[in-house]
């Protein structure tokens, strides 16, 4: 398939218009036209329709932008790779789900980095679903994250689990009704274990699809949230946050995927593992 057509098509979905992605590109409109019409043609399918105010995603046309993201997203990392000075040695390209990078996934960083300076890593954020299709396409070699579902060529590794705690910003607060309680989705079991133990309880009135960011705002307003320990350790020993007895605590395990192809070549693995374990 032919790239140059596939960053054409990306660029008019960016810009919204042949005319606007052609000013971009330095090309003519009917360069643009001619490259979107032959990449259809490869694909047998419309991927655009075209108005006089500009185009729209087709069907078709939204399923092939993730993979056509992919595609230049891998093309972009194989010119960096293949770019690399003498002396480079292992490479390794981490994804990392947000709420994990302030622990596992900035330690594993450190660990590769002391034991082995002349590596070469990168670190993606990324939620479970996103971790899971760029573990798929090869954009990253290995994942950390909570849950994912591990395919031919990957294997999974066991990090431990890790404990969710409710904190408050107040000292003696008491689970229950808070209007300033702030609800975090941990996602997997924990809606379904948080309801059985909360089940009378009113609905929080804020949510957070991530403990960083409900972090950060609980830090700036009285209240309450479950939080990851490893999370709140700096606030708990600031006395900024305060951890609430007699509240539950839930667990969730935490993961490390990694591409069987690209871990042939990394000689630290099993020490890091061994170090991850251990924190």
């Amino acid at each position: 398939m032919n790239l140059v057509a596939v960053n054409t098509f990306l660029t008019i979905v960016e810009t919204g218009s042949l005319v606007r992605a052609s000013e971009r590109l330095n090309v003519t409109q009917s360069t643009v036209t001619a490259r979107l019409k032959g990449l259809e043609a490869e694909l047998g399918q419309t991927l655009l329709h075209r108005h006089k105010s500009g185009v729209s995603l087709t069907s078709n046309g939204f399923r092939f932008r993730r993979y056509a993201e992919g595609m230049i997203d891998l093309w972009r990392q194989a010119r960096q790779e293949t770019s690399f000075p003498k002396g480079v040695g292992t490479v390794c390209n981490l994804g990392c789900h947000v709420d994990l990078w302030p622990g596992l996934g900035r330690q594993m960083l450190d660990e590769i980095e002391r034991d082995y300076p002349s590596a070469v890593l990168s670190a993606w954020p990324g939620n479970q679903v996103l971790l899971e299709q760029w573990l798929g396409t090869g954009l990253i070699d290995a994942a950390i994250t909570y849950r994912i579902t591990t395919h031919e060529g990957q294997t999974m590794h066991t990090l431990g689990e890790e404990r969710l705690i409710m904190y408050s910003t107040r000292p003696g607060h008491r689970p229950g009704a808070d209007p300033g309680y702030i609800y975090v989705d941990a996602g997997g079991d924990f809606g379904r274990r948080y309801t059985a133990a909360y089940s009378s309880e009113d609905f929080a009135r804020i949510s957070f699809g991530s403990a960083v960011w409900a972090l950060e705002y609980l830090m700036d307003h009285d209240g309450a949230a479950y939080l990851p320990e490893h999370l709140a350790r700096q606030a708990l020993a600031a006395g900024q946050l305060h951890a609430v007895d007699d509240a539950p605590v839930f667990t969730r395990e935490r993961y490390l995927i990694t591409s069987d192809k690209a871990a042939t070549g990394w000689p630290w693995l099993s020490d890091v593992i061994g170090r991850l374990l251990q924190s």
